[in-house]
């Protein structure tokens, strides 16, 4: 019996020494497909994933000014292979872990339609998409409103949040009946969870690419290596088309 208990204490202890916490600086769009991921991650190697959420740009200012984050899962392409060619990111290591969509979306459910068409009349008085000149989302935006003729005629109905997620809020506490934000945020398991929505079209916008990239300060540490290998695993792919993501 002592033997027995001698050998469970042991496994506990080994298990618990190999163990590691890896800190990840995740954008904001990818919150929910990030935390069940995360979960899931444990679960199954027995290594933490510390996530932090907020903006890609932001992110990018926090790590060459020496934040502790060990891998960045970005918002775009552009800034992991900024980090990269600077040295921050370990080079080979970035990679796209999903292809984003743009969605017009609304709490109302009656206010958005199946065109986008809502777009064209006087039915809003405020349409609130990302900072454009930060977030990929809010280019997107643009584009597509661009693209589609009617940026002059909406600018002044603009409230631009500071990044996806600030975005996300303004719809949700009625600050701006509709806004320009991920599908992400508010699809799961091939529908939208609430309100109405418009999924603006790819052609109308450039494409999103989301890249992953392992950080300096993460080189030499088992559970970042993990967690990236895990990103590309079928259970984390699951997860993240599961959110409306296309996959590369």
């Amino acid at each position: 019996m002592k033997i027995r208990l001698l050998f469970a204490l042991t496994a506990a202890f080994i298990a618990t020494a190999q163990a590691d916490e890896v800190q990840v600086a995740v954008a904001a769009n990818f919150t929910a497909p990030m935390q069940q991921i995360a979960a899931q991650f444990e679960k199954d190697t027995g290594h933490k994933a510390a996530l932090s959420f907020g903006g890609t740009g932001k992110f990018y200012a926090q790590i060459v000014n020496g934040a502790p984050f060990e891998i960045l899962v970005a918002a775009d392409d552009e800034t992991p292979a900024r980090l990269e060619k600077e040295g921050q990111g370990v080079a080979g290591t970035r990679f796209t872990y999903g292809i984003g969509k743009l969605v017009l979306w609304s709490t109302n459910p009656d206010l958005v339609d199946a065109k986008g068409e809502v777009l064209k009349t006087a039915n809003f008085k405020h349409l609130a998409l990302a900072n454009p000149k930060t977030a990929p989302y809010g280019t997107a935006a643009v584009e597509t409103m661009t693209r589609l003729g009617l940026l002059p005629s909406l600018q002044g109905r603009f409230v631009q949040g500071e990044n996806i997620a600030q975005t996300y809020q303004f719809i949700l506490s009625g600050n701006a009946e509709l806004g320009f934000v991920a599908l992400s945020q508010v699809f799961k398991d091939g529908k939208i969870t609430s309100g109405s929505a418009w999924i603006v079209p790819a052609s109308l916008y450039e494409p999103i690419r989301q890249d992953a990239v392992l950080l300096a300060k993460g080189k030499d540490k088992p559970a970042a290596s993990a967690l990236l290998v895990y990103l590309k695993g079928e259970k984390a792919r699951s997860i993240i088309k599961s959110f409306g993501y296309e996959l590369h």
